[in-house]
């Protein structure tokens, strides 16, 4: 009968006791995916120019490890709110695409913008300079965060 040599045994021990060793540092000093950690500062909203909807945008900050999905928005009673992005459909024209989610990804930021992904609102709700709308948004990892958007005109 043939008996495995020490060194066909211990290289492959080493090895994992090495890589065993690595994993324990690497995660003992943080590195091993911190769950997403978002912030959302205040909003804006468009002052609405017609009766059929208006846009909400956010910027969405993620210091933690880990993408997060922000899968939905809750606006103010009485108002659909939905996350849209404005698509280019040719011809120097653009349209609007309802949106199923978007990814905040770890260490940076979801950017959103009126002229991009942002909270489609319909109807618009009555709004001046200044007023502000409060929004939930839904994620698929953290917890909902309540927002504050201030109305402000086009161009602003």
């Amino acid at each position: 009968m043939n008996r495995p040599s020490v060194s066909a045994v211990a290289v492959p021990l080493l090895t994992c006791l090495a890589t065993l060793g690595t994993l324990t540092v690497w995660t003992a000093t943080g590195n091993a995916g911190t769950p997403a950690r978002l912030s959302v500062a205040e909003g804006r909203v468009l002052v609405p120019s017609g009766p059929e909807a208006t846009a909400a945008w956010f910027t969405i900050r993620n210091t933690g490890g880990a993408d997060d999905v922000l899968t939905g928005v809750t606006g103010p009673a009485g108002h659909r709110a939905m996350l849209s992005r404005t698509v280019d459909i040719g011809r120097n024209a653009r349209s609007m695409a309802m949106v199923r989610a978007a990814t905040v990804p770890a260490g940076g930021a979801l950017r959103m913008s009126p002229t991009a992904l942002d909270v489609m609102i319909s109807p618009p709700p009555r709004l001046a300079p200044g007023d502000r709308l409060t929004f939930t948004l839904h994620f698929r990892h953290s917890p909902p965060q309540t927002v504050r958007a201030r109305a402000v005109r086009p161009g602003h």
